[in-house]
Formats: structure tokens, C-alpha cells, sequence
């Protein structure tokens, strides 16, 4: 028998296995998980590790990604393998006290949001409605994969388990930075993270005629599942759809929700019309050669000053990557300068931003694809809903990346349409805000449940209409 060290934050974890094997797998035996958002094929460089001991020859892979990856390495006998600290996820500040109505049971409550790619918490008191912490981290399931159809398959082909005890976990160690456990909690997230944080089997999610056998609006172990409007279209959109207010007003909305998933809402003359489009995690950070989350060192703002790109870092941090603010910036920005024309082609290859961060063709394919997927989508609830831009009263953004992205670069790389940038309102985490606002008062499940059943669910797949905007989105508009 061989043994393999696994050393993390200090901390050596020794696994005895038969040599040789796949170092991913012994990883994952080890429950010592490394994010793999291409979903193990090599191709991102997220799985970085450093390895010593006997261990294969670096492959084709690795040789281009410049140094040893968890997805591909193979150990072939006793060997020690270093993992990187976990970089912190920035959060954003609760700014708005939510008003204490009838709060659910308990003293102390949580409000979760589970994300494809970021998991964020915040624990009150539900005497007082008093914010007592917060805590975010990246969801350990991009480890796995980075977005929901292939966490899906992962999941129905053995992985479901395994899956669950991830996001489990990730709850609770986010209670303890929080400052410790809670009577009560609201959840809520997508559709298919609602049915891995459950163990619920998500095979119907993965086959035609997609329908989830559940939309929740259930208790599930002392916490509250919101309802989910679709297979797609999750409870993080009920929530958000409840903390932007809009189902209130007679005024037509619309909400745009820019994470790995998109998700979309238009609210017209009584009927709520959503919608999802596969943006992927490209505005996340993720999928994208340098990119990252929202860390301390990440560009999250990119400028033209004297035709030179000029860099702004979270935390004003030394650059250690691309976070997706800085992204939409940054291709604006190229096409300001005229160094990215409309079809998306870098006239002189790799643009660097900074030492050991820069864009590639390929980045910008990404945001081709994702840009294209949420103008796309956009376009076909207005024309179902028979709507005219110039109708629409306030443009909803809703989402960590929706809240710092620059709305005027946004419009200028084609992510939305021009005419909606004078009327963005940026609702930051509305899911988030949307679970609190629940917890805090019971009486807003009720009004999540009637947004609910005012939901219209519009199909995108197999839409001749998407397709033909999607591909008239892939280019980027004209200066």
C-alpha cells in the first residue's frame, strides 16, 4: 500500500491507496475537494496543486497550463500533495435593515443562498430582526463541475451523496463564521442546488420533458425552500423577485439575474414571465484562463486613461485575476480602443492586464457566448409579453456581479439593451435579501407563493426565435 499526504492549511491528512491512481480521485476519497469548473478535462488550471513524491510526468495539459493539476497527475506511490489556501470570497455589506414582521421560530435565524458558484449567509436575531454575521465561500460542487447541468449528471450517475455532504457541509461551516448555530433557517437557490442541498434525485431535471417533480415551498430539517417557479428558474428568483418589489407595482419590470444561470422575469399587466439562459460561469470568474471570484487581488475594474487599459483591484490588493465586473470592463474597454472588433477577434492575441493576468481569445469567446445567451433571452420575454423597451419602468439587476457591474459597459458589449441603462436599479443579493425578508417575516411567504402562482415559465429550447437573437447577439453593437 502507498500512502499519500495531503497537506492543507497546515494540516496533513494521510490516505493509504493502492498505486497508481488518479490524484483527482484521491482528493475527492480524502473529502479534500479542489475546484474543477472545466469539469476535469484539463482546461482552466483551477485545480493547481503542487506535488512531490512519485507521481507521473506532466502531461500535454499540464506542460500548457505551466504546472501540476489535481484533475490529470497520477500517483504511483508514496507521494505529498500541497493544497492552496482557499481564497476568501468578498462579501457585501448588509446595508438595508429588513423590517422584523412576525419572524419564523426560533431566536436565532439564518437566511442562505446557495449559488452555483457562491454560497452566502446571514444570521439574526428573530427577537430584534438585529444582523448578527455574515460569511460567504465558493460552492465546493465546482469542484465537481462548474455549472448545474453538469453537476446533474455527476449527480445521477453515482455522485448524488456525495454532492449533498458537500453543500451540507458548506452550510454549516458558513453558520460557524458566522458567529454559530441557528434554531430556524431559509434557503433558498436554483432549482437543481435545492435539490442537492435535499439529496433529492435530479433525474427529471436531465431529460426531456424537463419538469421537476417538486417545487418545494416546504420545510426541509428546520429550514424553510422557498418555491421555485420552474425546473430552471429557481427560488433565488422568487426571492429576488420578493425583495425587488416589483410584483407589487402596476409599473412593468423587468429583473435579470447575471449569474452562471440567467435567469430572467418580466412583470406585465398581472403576469410574471421568466425564463433561464445558459450564460455559463463565465461572469463568475470561472471558465475564463485568469479569471477568479470576487477575492481580495481580483480586477474588478478596467479603464481607458491616455489609450492605455488602466486596472482597479479588490481590496487594492496586488492583481491575482479576472473577477466579472472586471471582465465586461475589460472587453469594453478593447473595443473602445479598437484592439476587439464586432466579431469578437483580438487584433494583436493576448491582451495583459497585469503580470501574470491576461485576456485570451478564448475569454472573449466566453463572453461572446454568455452575453449572447442573457440579450437573447431578453429579447424573447418582450416579445412574448409584447413589450416594448421604452415600456419597461425599472431594469432589476440582481446578483453580486449584477451589483458591481458597470451598467454603461454592460450596454456597450450588447449584454442588455441601451435603452435599459438609465433605468437599472441594483438590488445587489436580492435572493439573499429576498430569504431574510421571509425569515423575518412569516408573512412574505405568503407573497412568495402568490408571485408563484403569477409566474408564466417562457421556453427558450428549441425557440426559433432564441436562436436566431442568439445569433445576432454574438456580435458585438457597432460604436
Amino acid at each position: 500500500m502507498a500512502v499519500l499526504q495531503i497537506w492543507k492549511d497546515g494540516h496533513c491528512t494521510p490516505l493509504s491507496f493502492e498505486a497508481p491512481a488518479p490524484l483527482w480521485e484521491l482528493l475527492e476519497r480524502a473529502g479534500a475537494y479542489a475546484r474543477r469548473p472545466c469539469g476535469g478535462r484539463g482546461l482552466c488550471g483551477k485545480c493547481a496543486v503542487t506535488v512531490t513524491g512519485a507521481v507521473s510526468r506532466r502531461n500535454a495539459a499540464e506542460t500548457a497550463a505551466g504546472t501540476r493539476l489535481a484533475c490529470q497527475a497520477e500517483i504511483l506511490g508514496d507521494a505529498q500533495v500541497f493544497l492552496p489556501a482557499p481564497a476568501q470570497e468578498q462579501i457585501q455589506t448588509d446595508t438595508g435593515k429588513i423590517p422584523l414582521g412576525r419572524p419564523m421560530e426560533g431566536r436565532i435565524g439564518a437566511a442562505v443562498d446557495i449559488g452555483t458558484t457562491t454560497v452566502v449567509l446571514r444570521r439574526y436575531d428573530l427577537t430584534t430582526g438585529q444582523l448578527l454575521g455574515q460569511a460567504a465561500m465558493v460552492d465546493p460542487q465546482i469542484a465537481t463541475a462548474a455549472d448545474v447541468m453538469g453537476r446533474i449528471d455527476v449527480a445521477v450517475h453515482g455522485k448524488l451523496d456525495a454532492l449533498s455532504a458537500q453543500i451540507r457541509e458548506a452550510v454549516t461551516a458558513l453558520l460557524l463564521q458566522a458567529g454559530g448555530p441557528a434554531d430556524t433557517a431559509v434557503i433558498t437557490g436554483n432549482t437543481t442546488m435545492l435539490y442537492l442541498l435535499t439529496g433529492r434525485d435530479p433525474s427529471p431535471l436531465a431529460k426531456a420533458p424537463f419538469e421537476a417533480d417538486t417545487l418545494f415551498d416546504t420545510l426541509w430539517e428546520g429550514a424553510y425552500l422557498p418555491p421555485c417557479l420552474h425546473a430552471f428558474v429557481g427560488a433565488d428568483i422568487t426571492c429576488a423577485v420578493l425583495d425587488s418589489g416589483m410584483c407589487e407595482r402596476a409599473e412593468t419590470a423587468l429583473l435579470c439575474d447575471l449569474g452562471t444561470n440567467g435567469e430572467l422575469a418580466l412583470w406585465k399587466d398581472g403576469t410574471l414571465f421568466v425564463t433561464s439562459t445558459a450564460a455559463g460561469p463565465a461572469f463568475e470568474g470561472a471558465g475564463i484562463s485568469c479569471g477568479c471570484s470576487s477575492i481580495a487581488g481580483a480586477i474588478d475594474r478596467v479603464w481607458v486613461e491616455d489609450g492605455a487599459l488602466r486596472i482597479h483591484t479588490i481590496g487594492e490588493q496586488p492583481p491575482v485575476g479576472l473577477c466579472g465586473s472586471g471582465l465586461i470592463d475589460a472587453v469594453a474597454a478593447l473595443l473602445q480602443t479598437e484592439r476587439l472588433d464586432e466579431t469578437g477577434a483580438l487584433e494583436d492575441g493576448d491582451v495583459v492586464l497585469a503580470p501574470g493576468v491576461c485576456l485570451q481569445q478564448k475569454d472573449i469567446r466566453a463572453v461572446q457566448l454568455a452575453k449572447a445567451a442573457i440579450a437573447a433571452g431578453i429579447a424573447v420575454l418582450l416579445e412574448t409579453s409584447h413589450t416594448d423597451c421604452a415600456e419597461i419602468g425599472t431594469f432589476y439587476l440582481a446578483g453580486g456581479f449584477g451589483s458591481r457591474m458597470d451598467a454603461s459597459n454592460g450596454a456597450r458589449i450588447g449584454l442588455f439593451p441601451g435603452e435599459l441603462t438609465d433605468k437599472i436599479c441594483v438590488l445587489g443579493n436580492g435572493a439573499l435579501a429576498g430569504a431574510a425578508r421571509m425569515l423575518l417575516d412569516r408573512e412574505s411567504v405568503s407573497s412568495a407563493r402568490d408571485i408563484a402562482s403569477r409566474s408564466r415559465h417562457v421556453t427558450l429550447s428549441g425557440s426559433r426565435s432564441f436562436q436566431e437573437h442568439y445569433m445576432e447577439q454574438l456580435l458585438f453593437p457597432e460604436p
